[in-house]
């Protein structure tokens, strides 16, 4: 992300070449004595003499935890022989970039060995369709609209037909009437396609394209790009488009965008701009994190219950293996199937994973997706939760996040004694 300069000192990617114009020293003239052969003496020079300013990019990496999702996402690709690899964490509040990493990679200080496709940072510019990950934006966007509420239910008949194509869970199995938070538990694509069809579809799109779905991120990242959404009149011409949509399948977006949209899950329902810059400084000192209200688009009791569904994910479903000791942590998976030109690629997919925490004072979300993991027991679940929990188990540490304190007891029904 950072990019670098090529042997001619030209910017080539990254933020070097993107800020350029801000990163480049000016340069002063001053006077200096030469000796008998001209060659300059710098005697009497002071220090940054050639130099007008001391201007340096400062930016939000946290550089420990850069360096821990940098080496559990390169594990991980390798064993599962993937394709390619980003984790990305962000400050909710603010839409602050702690990390952001990528596999592979590459070494700045010896580019020209390496395929200049790695000099893009793929989570900032390419598109993929986000699968089950999409499923708490989408119950957050049924709740606001109450098309649903907190003791809802539905019956996962195991498998659909909308418009006479096949709809149908990932196991195939059919769980009968659920609550919302088991949904999410045993990721229920029936379920949410009967969820969301309760919403109309004119406020389905609308709400897609209110996120921002098919519009570029507000964000400093450089190269970032507007995600894929069928028109309003195709998506609501007929079932199967929203279909498709509530289980997060025929629209696509950016890793970054997926992160965004869930910093408005973690943050009360206000979407941030991720950022991964603080501006130029001068001199050693710092500058603090700026405040950064963002956009309400959410009402913060809708996004505490969806928080509150993912974190039984995380405690009865795919997610129980990011469970940390004395913290309280939500988290969905994804296994998407993957898309090129509008087809879907046979045997191709991408496992994702979102965590979200703490729960009782949300701050962080974590996304880690991984491109064409091979193996038949590639899963969100199996491939993505892990980095997930080496990162979080680091964050955790690295912002001093203080243990959870416990859920208090619901009190026990009893039963009114005969008399």
């Amino acid at each position: 992300m950072v990019g670098f300069l090529n042997l001619e000192r030209v910017p080539q990617a990254g933020l070097e070449q993107s800020r350029d114009s801000e990163l480049r020293r000016q340069e002063s003239a001053v006077t200096m004595r030469r000796g008998a052969d001209g060659t300059p003496l710098p005697d009497g020079l002071q220090p940054g003499a050639l130099y007008g300013d001391d201007l340096r990019l400062q930016l939000t990496l946290d550089s420990r935890l850069q360096q821990v999702a940098q080496q559990a996402l390169a594990r991980q690709v390798k064993q599962w022989n993937a394709k390619r690899g980003a984790a990305l964490v962000m400050d909710a509040r603010n839409g602050e970039i702690l990390a952001l990493a990528s596999s592979p990679s590459y070494d700045p200080n010896s580019f020209w060995k390496y395929n200049p496709s790695l000099f893009r940072e793929w989570s900032v510019q390419d598109l993929y369709e986000p699968g089950s990950t999409f499923k708490p934006i989408n119950l957050a966007l049924a709740l606001q609209e109450k098309a649903i509420d907190a003791n809802s239910t539905v019956n996962d008949v195991g498998q659909l037909s909308i418009g006479g194509w096949p709809i149908f869970n990932a196991d195939r199995r059919a769980n009968g009437v659920i609550d919302l938070p088991t949904l999410l538990q045993v990721s229920s694509n029936v379920g949410m396609v009967e969820v969301m069809g309760r919403l109309k579809r004119q406020a389905f799109w609308q709400w897609l394209h209110v996120l921002g779905i098919d519009e570029v991120p507000d964000t400093d990242l450089p190269g970032a790009v507007a995600g894929q959404l069928k028109s309003r009149s195709d998506f609501t011409g007929g079932a199967i488009e929203p279909a498709t949509a509530a289980f997060g399948q025929g629209f696509s977006l950016t890793p970054l965008k997926l992160l965004q949209l869930h910093g408005m899950l973690v943050n009360g329902g206000r979407m941030v701009s991720p950022h991964i810059t603080r501006g130029l400084r001068s001199g050693e000192g710092l500058a603090a994190s700026e405040a950064r209200t963002g956009v309400p688009l959410l009402d913060p009791a809708v996004t505490k219950q969806v928080l509150a569904w993912m974190e039984t994910v995380v405690q009865k479903g795919s997610g129980k293996a990011l469970q940390i000791p004395g913290y309280r942590l939500g988290g969905k998976t994804g296994t998407a199937q993957k898309a090129h030109n509008g087809t879907y690629i046979p045997g191709a997919r991408i496992c994702s994973f979102v965590a979200v925490l703490p729960i009782e004072d949300p701050r962080y979300v974590v996304l880690v997706v991984v491109d064409e993991p091979q193996g038949a027991n590639a899963y969100g679940a199996t491939v993505a939760v892990p980095v997930a929990r080496q990162i979080v188990e680091a964050l955790l540490v690295l912002e001093k996040v203080a243990p959870s304190k416990p859920v208090p007891p619901t009190p026990a029904a009893t039963a009114p004694r005969k008399g």
